[in-house]
Order: C-alpha cells, then structure tokens, then sequence
C-alpha cells in the first residue's frame, strides 16, 4: 500500500511533494476512492531507457508519473507523440479503455519513480464506487482531449503539404502544387 507519509514521497527537506488528491487526474473524489487508488498502486523505480510497455504490448498496467520523464512514441521509427514530465501525469491509458494492448511504447529518458496500477484492480475499485468512477473516467477523457488537441497543434504546424480531397474514394491526394 503506498502512503503519502511514506519516505519515498517526501522532498529533502521533509515536505510532501505532492498530494495526489490534487492531481489532475484523482481531483475531486472522495478520500475513501483515493485511499483506494492508493492501495493498490505499486511504487516502482526505473533506470533511464528502460521500456515500460511497447506497442502492442499487453495493455495491463496504468501508470503516474512521480519523477522523471517518460518518452511516449508510435512506429518503428519511435516518433516521439508525448513526453511525461510532470508530477502526477498519468500514460498507458490503453489498459483503461478497453484495449488489450498498448497502441505506443513508453520508454524512460532519466531515472523514473512512478506508480503502476492494475488495470484488473483498478477496475474493481471502480465498478464499486461508481460515482467516482464515472469522476475518474470523466478526468481521463479530459486529459486525453488536451493530448489530442496538442497532437492536432504539432500535426498542423508541422504540416507543410497541402492536400485536397479525392472526391469520394477515401484517399488524400497531395496537391499538384505542393508536389514539384
């Protein structure tokens, strides 16, 4: 059972780094979901490069970020499409909505702490506490909607091409102007 009062989350000097009733994700629910959450999240440590999950990995664990910083990527080419460097950010969401495997991979980029969380417990604690279940699923889809908007932002600022659609037949031709 992880604790706040525990050593492992205290600053040096002595202060709570963070509470997790104030995390973007938790905020809002009652003390007893909270303690919930809590209970079942395993503290873990990780060495920089170390790959949490990759794509298509089984989608088993959620995770929140303490300390560190997490590159999220996509492809072979491991196109980075997030970096996880906030306290108390929360990624592998895919074991969340119903997904049997991870869509990106998640590899560290410094020494990480963070807490890992079965998607199996999570889910009981969620189904017997429904209203701040639906609090929690609410906050996980607004932090999936910020991501997203973000992504459109790096996608259309980076976009150079003008396309034009190809009138019915579902592809996106690149324009002619565009293509010299």
């Amino acid at each position: 059972m992880v604790s706040l009062a525990d050593p492992w989350w205290l600053g040096e000097k002595g202060g709570i780094v963070m509470y997790f009733t104030q995390a973007d994700l938790l905020r809002g629910m009652n003390k007893p979901f909270i303690e919930k959450f809590m209970g079942i999240a395993i503290k873990e440590s990780y060495k920089k490069g170390y790959f949490l999950f990759r794509d298509g990995d089984p989608a088993n664990h959620f995770y929140i970020l303490f300390k560190g910083k997490v590159k999220i990527t996509i492809g072979e080419s491991g196109h980075t499409v997030y970096a996880v460097d906030h306290a108390g950010e929360a990624f592998g969401w895919s074991s969340l909505v119903d997904r049997d495997v991870y869509s990106a991979s998640a590899e560290c980029k410094d020494i990480t702490k963070l807490l890992k969380i079965d998607k199996k417990d999570l889910q009981k604690i969620i189904e017997e506490d429904p209203v701040n279940g639906f609090v929690f699923y609410k906050r996980l889809a607004g932090t999936l909607g910020i991501r997203l908007i973000q992504f459109y932002k790096v996608i259309s600022s980076e976009s150079q091409t003008e396309i034009t659609p190809s009138f019915g037949t579902g592809q996106v031709i690149e324009s002619e102007a565009t293509a010299a």
